[in-house]
């Protein structure tokens, strides 16, 4: 006879059951994660907190495999380049949970990591220091927009006929929405890199002094 699954609740089994919740229906709740494991809502308190627990938790699963990366010996463009699309590709095959990780402070030490690059690489880019939170700001916008278009539909602008030329023209061959999500991310990183370069402390970048 088959253990029953209680036997194997633990807080892996609990945040496995949460993300599968959240890829397939964009959210969760404590009692779908409780009938999901075929246990008493009661018995997920064991193990988790609340509803933010286990945001963080998926949070930190998704971004777990994630390998470090030598940011000291890359030259800074190559650097953040790199760090982009690794943030991006742990979001990637779950950007329904995006939502719901930007409602809450960043707690996971793992992502914390990413950041930290990532400052680290502007420094060395020749960013002043109060200008590097609005840079990973802005990477962050593109990086979690990006993977945000994955849930968007195919169709995402209906221009009616004959009118809006301009728009209708310029999305006559978008693709589907991995393609259009791919696309739009590299003109967006590639135009953030550029822009970087080209900043000065006597022209840009004294509006952060």
């Amino acid at each position: 006879m088959p253990r029953p699954k209680s036997a194997f609740l633990s807080v892996d089994s609990i945040v496995g059951a949460a993300l599968s919740l959240v890829d397939s229906t964009g959210d969760f709740s404590f009692p779908k994660v409780a009938r999901e494991l075929g246990v008493s809502q009661a018995a997920l308190y064991n193990y988790i907190d609340n509803r933010e627990h286990i945001i963080e938790l998926m949070r930190g699963r998704i971004f777990s495999a994630r390998q470090p990366l030598d940011t000291q010996s890359l030259p800074w463009d190559e650097a953040l380049r790199m760090l982009a699309h690794e943030y991006r590709d742990c979001l990637v095959g779950h950007p329904r949970l995006v939502p719901l990780l930007v409602t809450q402070t960043v707690q996971d030490l793992g992502v914390m990591g990413i950041y930290d690059d990532m400052a680290k690489v502007l420094g060395k880019a020749g960013l002043v220091r109060s200008a590097i939170a609005p840079a990973i700001a802005t990477l962050d916008y593109l990086v979690l927009g990006s993977a945000m278009e994955l849930t968007a539909p195919e169709v995402v602008w209906s221009p009616p006929q004959g009118q809006f030329p301009a728009l209708s023209e310029a999305i006559s061959d978008l693709g589907s929405a991995a393609e259009r999500s791919n696309t739009a991310f590299s003109f967006g990183l590639e135009t953030l890199l550029e822009g970087i370069r080209g900043v000065t402390k006597d022209e840009f970048l004294k509006t952060f002094q």
